[in-house]
């Protein structure tokens, strides 16, 4: 039924998470403790990556040694909320290409509607790591997850801040093999389908575009 799905718990998270819920918390505070989040899903989705083993001579000794080769990432944030979570994890591998996915959810329809895709053929093989701070309805994230199939990812990872678990029921329909790791599974969505208790809209609240 579901989707390999992970909450990450960390203390850090903890601390960030109630900063994102706060109705209170500033844009500029918003987007730094979404950043730190970023970091923590991000170090910890990663553990299996590959890396290569070789030696490296430190001013006492020669010692083995192992290298990560982070080109074998890409980076896929859902515009717009999914920028807020880029800087962090392209922070952590430099090498892994980025590319853009522009979906937003019809509030009347509540379908995701496509408006910008940048897929090279570069990312064929590699693993995708889709960004975006909410999986509510999924209908976005199984609409993301279809394009980089199609572009022959080799694998694919959401990172998200809040999930509900409509959501992680249609991607697991939809996409039955996306690892998502996530900071919270929320209770449900509200009937505007806004995940409950959630942290509000997170592009408007990262860009100050509330009201």
């Amino acid at each position: 039924m579901f989707v390999p799905f992970t909450v990450v718990r960390h203390p850090l998270i903890d601390d960030r998470l109630t900063q994102l819920r706060d109705a209170r918390t500033d844009p500029a505070a918003f987007r730094l403790a979404l950043r730190d989040i970023s970091t923590v899903l991000a170090v910890l989705a990663t553990r299996d990556l590959a890396t290569e083993a070789l030696t490296v001579t430190t001013p006492l000794a020669r010692a083995s040694a192992a290298r990560l080769e982070s080109a074998q990432l890409v980076l896929v944030p859902v515009l717009r909320a999914g920028l807020g979570m880029v800087e962090a994890v392209h922070t952590l591998f430099p090498q892994a290409s980025v590319c853009h996915l522009g979906v937003y959810r019809d509030e009347d329809s509540r379908r995701p509607v496509p408006y910008y895709a940048k897929l090279p053929a570069a990312v064929e093989g590699k693993i995708a790591v889709m960004l975006d701070p909410m999986l509510a309805t999924g209908g976005s994230a199984a609409f993301s997850a279809e394009l980089l199939s199609e572009a022959r990812v080799r694998e694919i990872r959401l990172l998200c801040v809040v999930a509900a678990p409509d959501g992680v029921r249609l991607l697991a329909a939809k996409a039955p093999t996306v690892k998502v790791y996530a900071a919270a599974l929320d209770s449900q969505l509200n009937d505007q389908a806004f995940i409950v208790p959630g942290l509000g809209d997170a592009g408007d609240r990262q860009f100050d575009t509330l009201g």
